[in-house]
């Protein structure tokens, strides 16, 4: 089975946007929009996720993606911790239905409604009960971890500081990991996908690298998407500082618990990925439908149909059979209660 680990519900019905914007408006305004305004027919869900991601699920030979809501459309930093829970509760239960309807090519990953600044702390409490209602009624199997919820400014401490250590109790408990995700970019100087996605990615992994996390968690899992940003390039500089510190290596200090997609549009880095960092630390992902939906005039095949790149690339099979749907099954192991075959 072919699991790609890193989907966003970027098709959704309209009615979703909209109701959004109505609570954003809303807010500045002194109110609030319930939930229950917004009105999404199974049908319009069958036909967004028909026209588009079944539909290139099936034209590009995967058979599972791991279905989570748009990242950008996150955006953690509007209205109050309030705002965030409802927002964050519309959206799951989307991707719930989603599930609901296509159960054998979706399973869930779940938004969290973090906020910035001193509603962090609270809103990390309320991310703990989102996680346990996502997982344990509508049977996701991991979350979205944003180490921004400022959206471009990284205002908020470490991912390693003590603040978020209730959720991570929780994410052990219930065993599902995090995709480290940030959201949209408010800051001019850090354009959104490019930028400010894999400096997001470079920055997480070198929280992870230089603190004790995994030792007071050694359960603890996260999925760092997009190659990891510039961690394959920086090996060595990484490895090296680790050194100085007098620190762990990194095969020991984080990659039993540090885990990279290949939503990397490219041949040759998806190359040096798999070159650097063991197979079994590497998750087949394609976000597709994502940051990149043109065609690469050098392949003729979309940017982000990552399992043509892959399949060009020499792995041995069970290294192969390992990042394409084995590793996956490992990292999300409630995979293994939706009866997620070899």
């Amino acid at each position: 089975m072919i699991i790609d680990c890193h989907g966003h519900f970027t098709t959704a019905p309209k009615a979703l946007g909209h109701w959004r914007e109505r609570q954003i408006k809303a807010f500045g305004e002194g109110v609030r929009v319930s939930p229950d305004e917004l009105e999404i027919t199974d049908d319009e869900i069958r036909a967004a996720i028909g026209n588009g991601q079944l539909k290139l699920q099936n034209e590009r030979g995967t058979d599972l993606t791991l279905f989570s809501p748009g990242a950008g459309k996150m955006a953690h930093h509007y209205g109050d911790e309030r705002t965030s829970l409802d927002w964050s509760r519309v959206a799951n239960d989307l991707i719930g239905r989603v599930c609901g309807l296509f159960p054998d090519r979706f399973a869930g990953v779940c938004q969290l409604p973090q906020s910035p600044g001193e509603a962090l702390a609270a809103s990390v409490r309320n991310s703990v009960e989102e996680l346990e209602r996502c997982v344990e009624e509508l049977g996701f199997v991991g979350c979205l971890l944003n180490p921004d919820p400022s959206d471009g400014y990284y205002q908020a401490p470490p991912l390693t500081d003590t603040v978020y250590y209730p959720l991570y109790e929780k994410m052990v408990e219930l065993d599902v990991p995090a995709m480290v995700h940030v959201a949209m970019s408010r800051n001019d100087a850090l354009q959104g996908t490019c930028a400010h996605y894999l400096a997001g990615d470079t920055a997480a992994f070198m929280q992870l690298c230089t603190s004790d996390l995994f030792e007071k968690f050694p359960g603890l899992r996260f999925v760092i998407p997009h190659g990891g940003g510039a961690v394959p390039y920086h090996w060595g500089r990484y490895r090296g500082v680790m050194q100085d510190r007098g620190l762990p290596p990194l095969e020991e200090a984080v990659l039993g618990n540090v885990f990279f997609d290949t939503c990397v549009y490219h041949r040759r880095g998806l190359e040096l990925l798999l070159d650097v960092v063991p197979a079994g630390n590497v998750l087949f992902a394609s976000e597709m439908i994502g940051a990149v939906r043109g065609v690469d005039p050098e392949t003729g095949r979309n940017f982000d149909d990552v399992k043509f790149l892959l399949d060009g690339i020499d792995m041995t099979a069970g290294d192969r059979a390992a990042v394409y749907g084995g590793n996956a099954r490992r990292v999300f192991a409630r995979l293994e209660s939706r009866g997620v075959a070899e």
